[in-house]
């Protein structure tokens, strides 16, 4: 089954972020395809790389770009919601004259037309959060 996900609360305000992480690594190893995990609203908080959480605690940031690179995740965060949310890329730290990107490894900003499609691609869309 081809399976996209959708997470909408970040990283440490929500169980929505850990219940997504696991169910996408579980879907894989179940051999499901992931077209695509769609971060959006606060989710796209999920995608920075300067999240430094305390060393006994678990770092969702990585645990993301890890499981994006060991399978060929797209991990796409919702450019507007990015934006309002202080997450900037190469391309937006250019287009708006930022002086720095912040986005981790493995992500990509791009728009709602990538939530559309994967919901179009997919034989389910699975949401986590509000």
């Amino acid at each position: 089954m081809k399976l996209s996900i959708q997470v909408n609360e970040g990283p440490y305000q929500h169980q929505a972020t850990d219940s997504a992480y696991n169910f996408t690594k579980a879907a894989i190893e179940a051999g499901h395809e992931i077209f695509r995990v769609f971060f959006y609203h606060d989710g796209v908080n999920n995608g920075t790389r300067y999240t430094t959480p305390p060393q006994d605690d678990r770092n969702i940031v990585d645990r993301w770009s890890e499981l994006s690179a060991e399978h060929d995740l797209d991990l796409v965060l919702c450019v507007a919601a990015a934006q309002r949310r202080g997450l900037v890329d190469e391309g937006e730290q250019e287009r708006n004259k930022k002086d720095g990107n912040n986005i981790a490894p493995g992500f990509r900003i791009s728009g709602l037309g990538q939530l559309i499609e994967a919901g179009i691609q997919s034989d389910r869309l699975v949401v986590f959060g509000d």
